[in-house]
């Protein structure tokens, strides 16, 4: 635990109430009293510390777009929806398209490549 998580957790402890967790671990809590008419919100990470590991029902509520935690049942995905991964730039699962330098640097033509002017 480095140093600004020990601030975190005891703050957690003193003055945070555990409103819900996530499938991904994660667990939020705001302040048992308002702060200046403003409850503040916040989350605790299981693991990596990454904004975009935040599911989308969780966002709206941790961003004070909705007022209340999202019940269990609106927290449900629809069939149409695609399970929620997070930003995976940086880590062996990131996006490596064809051309990129992982690959080789090179990439099949394409007529929308650049040709230079020669007069």
């Amino acid at each position: 635990m480095d140093i600004g998580s020990i601030g975190t957790h005891l703050y957690t402890m003193l003055s945070g109430e555990q409103v819900g967790s996530d499938e991904f671990g994660n667990k939020y809590y705001r302040n048992k009293t308002k702060l200046n008419g403003r409850e503040r919100r916040w989350v605790i990470f299981k693991g990596k510390k990454e904004a975009s590991k935040i599911p989308p029902e969780w966002h709206a509520w941790i961003h004070h777009t909705t007022d209340a935690p999202l019940s269990e049942a609106a927290a449900q995905p629809e069939d149409w929806q695609a399970q929620h991964i997070p930003n995976l730039t940086g880590t062996l699962n990131a996006y490596r398209p064809q051309g990129s330098d992982q690959h080789g640097g090179k990439r099949a033509a394409s007529s929308a490549d650049y040709e230079s002017w020669s007069p």
